[in-house]
C-alpha cells in the first residue's frame, strides 16, 4: 500500500493535486505552506474521523481531502468532505475503487461510506489478517482487533517527534496507545496469525468451559455428601410450620419427594382489617371518659352550691332564734305591746332600732323559707346527674371490652401472617435446595462432559504447539535488530559500533554495549536521537516488505534535517532554498541522510515509498529528481492563494 496522490477541493469546484512516486519523495519549501498538513491529511483519508488539519487557510478553503491509495493490482481513492466549523471530526466518506482510478471532479464527489468501512476494506486489502489481540482473562483491558490503524504508529514521523529521546512511534505519547502498540505489533509482524488466533479462541472457550463444568460438578460433590441431612432437616421445620403434614414416616428414598410437593404450598388467607378499628375505639374511649368528666364536674358544683346552702341555712337559723327573743319581751298592760327594755317606761316597740331588728327577723324568714323551697329541685338535679355517669360507666367499660376483643383479633392477623411468613421462608429453602440437588444420574452426565472437555483441551494445545508466538517475536525482533546497527552508522549516530535493538516492552531503542545497555532516552543530541528514530522505523519496515507483512509501504518524515541546522530559525530561513542549505547546513551530514534513503528505497526494500517534508535543498541531480514539486514559496503552496473562503453559515 502506497500514496499515489493527494487532492484537495475549494468551494469553487477547483482541484489541487499533488502526486507521488516511489522512492524517495521530497516537499521543500518555506514554512507555513501547508507541507506537514499532507500527513494530517493522510491519516483523515485512512478512516480517522478526528480533523487534525491546522487552523489558517487549509481549514478556510479546502470543502473535500482525498488520497488515491496503490496496491497490487488495483487503487483505491478515500475521499472525506471537511466537518462542520464547530466540529472536531467526520466519518462520512466517499470509497471508489479500480484498477486505475483518476480524482474525481468536485461535482462527482459524493459519501457512500464511513471510517468504519474504510477502516475494514484498508485493512483487508493490505493483508491484515483476522486476528485478536492476547489478553490474559484476569485483565482489565479488552481484546480488539488489529486493524489499518494500528500501522500509523510506524507510517508517520512528525516534526516534534523524529527527533524526540522520549518517543519513539506517533501517538506512543498518548493515553492507551503503548499498550496498543505492544498488542498489536506482534500480529502486524506475522508473529500472530489468522489459524493462530482461531485455535487459541477455541481455546479460550473450551477452557471457560471445562472450568465452569469442573465447578458444578464440585458444587454436586459437595452438596451430595450432605443432602440427605439437609433434605431431613429441611422436612422437620416444613412440618413444625404446617406446610407438610406430621403423619407418616419418611425413608431417605421417599424423602426428596415429599419435599417437592411443599412447593405446592399456598400460603393461608389472611382476613381483611384496614388498621383502623383499634384506633377508633380508643378514640370512642377518650371520648367518654371526656363526658364523664364533665359530668362529674357539674355534680361536684351542684353538691358544692348545696354546701353552701347548708351553711347558710344553719346560720340563717342561729340568727332568727337570736332575734326571736325580741318576741320574748314583755308587753305594757296598759297597750298590748312589747316593752323595750331600755325605753322610756310605758313605751310601745316603735323606734327605729326596733324597726332594723324586726325588719331583720322577716327577712331571715323569707330566705329561709327559699332555701328550704330549692332543696327538693337541687336533689333531683344530683340525682340526674349521678344516674348519667353511671350511664357514661357502662358505655366505657363496653369499649374497653370491644378494644381488647379488637386487639386480640390483630394478635391474631398477626399471628396468622408470621405463620405464613416462615412457610414461606421454609418453602423457599426447599426450592433452593431442589434447584441445587444433582441425582446420581446428572452428576454422572456431568463427569462425562468434563472427561470431553478435557479431551478438546488438550488436542487444542497440541496443535497450538504449545504456543511459540514468544520465540518467534523473539526471532523476528533480532531480525530487525540486524538491521538497525548499519542505518545508525549511515548517519554517524554515536556508539554505532555496538550492536542495536528495538526494545518492544518500553518502545524505545538500546544500544547493547557490553558493560551495560544504553537507552534512547539517556543519549544525547539530535543527531543520534534522530539516527535511532530513522534506524528503528526503516529497520522495522525492511523487515515488514522483505517477508511481506500487513504494514503500508510508505513512511512520511517530517523535517529530519532540521538537527544538521546551527538553529531553529537557520533551518526554517533555509526555505527550500539550495544556496542556505549550502550556506547554513551541515551539508555532508544531510547529503548523507538523503543517499541513505534512495539507497534504502532502491536496495535494501525496493520500491518503498518515502516521503520526507523539507527546508532543505540540495543541487544533486538525484535529490532534485526526487522533488515532488518547485519548493513551496507563497505562492505556491498547498492551498492557491486566489482560492475563496468557505461561507459560514
Amino acid at each position: 500500500m502506497k500514496i499515489k496522490s493527494i487532492h484537495i477541493y475549494s468551494d469553487d469546484g477547483r482541484r489541487r493535486d499533488v502526486n507521488f512516486h516511489d522512492g524517495l519523495n521530497v516537499i521543500t519549501g518555506r514554512s507555513s505552506t501547508g507541507k506537514s498538513a499532507l500527513s494530517e491529511i493522510i491519516e483523515y483519508c485512512m478512516g480517522g474521523s478526528d480533523f487534525k488539519i491546522p487552523e489558517g487557510v487549509i481549514r478556510d478553503r479546502v470543502t473535500w481531502y482525498a488520497v488515491i491509495y496503490r496496491f497490487d493490482g488495483e487503487e483505491v481513492l478515500i475521499a472525506k468532505p471537511a466537518p462542520s466549523p464547530t466540529a472536531q471530526s467526520a466519518s462520512a466518506a466517499m470509497v471508489r475503487r479500480g484498477a486505475a482510478v483518476e480524482p474525481p471532479a468536485h461535482s462527482e464527489l459524493n459519501v457512500n461510506d464511513n471510517d468504519d468501512g474504510v477502516i475494514a476494506l484498508l485493512s483487508d486489502l493490505v493483508g491484515i489478517p483476522e486476528n485478536m489481540t492476547e489478553v490474559p482473562i484476569d485483565n482489565s483491558r479488552e481484546s480488539f482487533d488489529a486493524t489499518i490503524k494500528h500501522t500509523w504508529y510506524y507510517l508517520f514521523q512528525k516534526q516534534a517527534i523524529v527527533t524526540n529521546k522520549d518517543q519513539l512511534f506517533y501517538r506512543q505519547n498518548e493515553q492507551y496507545q503503548p499498550q496498543a502498540i505492544k498488542d498489536t505489533l506482534p500480529i502486524l509482524l506475522g508473529v500472530s496469525g489468522k489459524e493462530k488466533f482461531t485455535l487459541e479462541s477455541q481455546l479460550r472457550a473450551a477452557q471457560r468451559e471445562l472450568r465452569l463444568k469442573a465447578k458444578l460438578i464440585q458444587q454436586a460433590a459437595e452438596a451430595a455428601d450432605s443432602s440427605e441431612d439437609r433434605a431431613f432437616s429441611l422436612l422437620s421445620e416444613a412440618r413444625a410450620v404446617g406446610v407438610i403434614a406430621r403423619d407418616g414416616n419418611v425413608g431417605a428414598q421417599q424423602v426428596i419427594d415429599v419435599l417437592r410437593t411443599a412447593l405446592n404450598w399456598k400460603p393461608q388467607p389472611v382476613p381483611d382489617d384496614d388498621g383502623q378499628r383499634i384506633s377508633r375505639i380508643e378514640q370512642d374511649l377518650v371520648d367518654l371518659r371526656d363526658g364523664r368528666r364533665e359530668v362529674q364536674r357539674r355534680i361536684e358544683s351542684a353538691q358544692q352550691f348545696a354546701r353552701r346552702a347548708d351553711g347558710f341555712q344553719n346560720e340563717a337559723h342561729e340568727q332568727k332564734d337570736r332575734l326571736a327573743s325580741i318576741r320574748a319581751l314583755p308587753f305594757s298592760k296598759a297597750t298590748g305591746d312589747w316593752q323595750w327594755p331600755f325605753a322610756e317606761a310605758n313605751l310601745g316597740i316603735t323606734t327605729p332600732i326596733a324597726q332594723a331588728l324586726l325588719s331583720e327577723l322577716e327577712s331571715l324568714d323569707r330566705e329561709l323559707t327559699a332555701v328550704t323551697g330549692e332543696r327538693p329541685a337541687l336533689d333531683s338535679y344530683l340525682g340526674e346527674q349521678q344516674e348519667e355517669v353511671a350511664k357514661f360507666a357502662e358505655q366505657i367499660r363496653t369499649k374497653e371490652l370491644e378494644l381488647a376483643s379488637a386487639i386480640s383479633a390483630s394478635e391474631f392477623l398477626t399471628e396468622m401472617g408470621n405463620r405464613n411468613n416462615a412457610a414461606s421462608r421454609v418453602v423457599g429453602r426447599i426450592s433452593l435446595f431442589l434447584e441445587n440437588f444433582v441425582p446420581d444420574s446428572e452428576l454422572a452426565r456431568l463427569k462425562n462432559e468434563e472427561g470431553r472437555l478435557k479431551s478438546r483441551v488438550a488436542e487444542l494445545e497440541r496443535r497450538l504447539g504449545a504456543d511459540d508466538s514468544e520465540a518467534r517475536l523473539m526471532s523476528t525482533m533480532s531480525n530487525i535488530a540486524s538491521y538497525m546497527g548499519g542505518y545508525i552508522k549511515a548517519l554517524g549516530g554515536e556508539f554505532g559500533q555496538f550492536p542495536a535493538r528495538l526494545d518492544l516492552h518500553n518502545l524505545t531503542v538500546v544500544i547493547d554495549r557490553p558493560a551495560r545497555p544504553i537507552y534512547m532516552n539517556k543519549t544525547g543530541g539530535g543527531e543520534n536521537h534522530l539516527a535511532y528514530h530513522l534506524a528503528a522505523l526503516l529497520s522495522l519496515h525492511r523487515f515488514a516488505a522483505t517477508y511481506d507483512q500487513p504494514i503500508p509501504s510508505f513512511i512520511l518524515i517530517d523535517q529530519p534535517t532540521q538537527v544538521y541546522f546551527p538553529s531553529e530559525r537557520a533551518y526554517a530561513e533555509a526555505g527550500g532554498s539550495i544556496e542556505r542549505t549550502e550556506k547554513d547546513a551541515d551539508l555532508e551530514a544531510v547529503r548523507r541522510l538523503f543517499q541513505m534513503f534512495v539507497r534504502f528505497a532502491s536496495e535494501d526494500a525496493p520500491g518503498f515509498q518515502l516521503i520526507v517534508i523539507e527546508h532543505a535543498n540540495l543541487r544533486d541531480d538525484w535529490f532534485q529528481a526526487a522533488l515532488v514539486e518547485d519548493p513551496w514559496t507563497k505562492p505556491p503552496a498547498l492551498v492557491p492563494d486566489d482560492w475563496p473562503d468557505i461561507p459560514m453559515d
